[in-house]
């Protein structure tokens, strides 16, 4: 007698079918959902149609916006650091909510540093001071986020950090000379 039913066994009539019976039930339930997902589809995208028929003079509308948009950036979240990339980039675990953490990667807000994959030697060293630099300013503890967005590459969060005793780290990078000014285009050259 074998240790593990056989698919044959289970649908034998003595053990009550019971292949039989769950593909009943698997089948019952890609029928509800195929029934439900239409439903619940037009209830998620009503707003956003509605949104799209407003005209201007009728103001922003409720779910209108992509998500990164709609997040309150009044919201200022402790973080840990977990550690230091580059000059302008740093990992930590971020309370989100209570229980709730979340490790992330976290560019500082306005500010662009020089690359640790530089192509040139005048680069590298800017980019090994702006690095140094930024684990000095949080190591101050005290970690904070503020403004959080999405980041325009994706995987990590834009950001306003701060700490015990710096207000605004990507302000105190550039007043150190650390770093310059990025608005989200095309970054400039370290070299030369």
């Amino acid at each position: 007698m074998p240790r593990h039913p056989t698919v044959t066994s289970l649908a034998h009539p003595r053990r009550g079918g019971v292949m039989v019976v769950g593909g009943a039930i698997f089948a019952l339930g890609v029928a509800v959902g195929t029934m439900t997902q239409p439903i619940l589809a037009r209830r998620v995208t009503a707003p956003v149609a509605s949104a799209a028929a407003a005209t201007p003079e009728d103001g922003p509308q409720p779910g209108a916006e992509p998500l990164a948009r709609r997040l309150d950036r009044r919201i200022v979240y402790p973080a840990d650091l977990l550690r230091i990339i580059d000059g302008d980039t740093f990992e930590a675990r971020v309370r989100v909510w209570p229980g709730l953490d979340v490790d992330t990667k976290v560019r500082l807000r306005g500010i662009d540093a020089a690359e640790l994959h530089a192509r040139c030697a005048d680069e590298l060293a800017k980019a090994q001071a702006a690095r140094a630099a930024l684990d000095s300013i949080l190591a101050q503890g005290g970690v904070a986020l503020s403004q959080v967005g999405i980041d325009k590459y994706g995987g990590r969060v834009d950001a306003t950090v701060s700490t015990r005793i710096t207000a605004d780290v990507s302000a105190a990078m550039l007043n150190g000379g650390f770093a310059r000014s990025y608005d989200g285009g095309r970054r400039g050259s370290w070299c030369g």
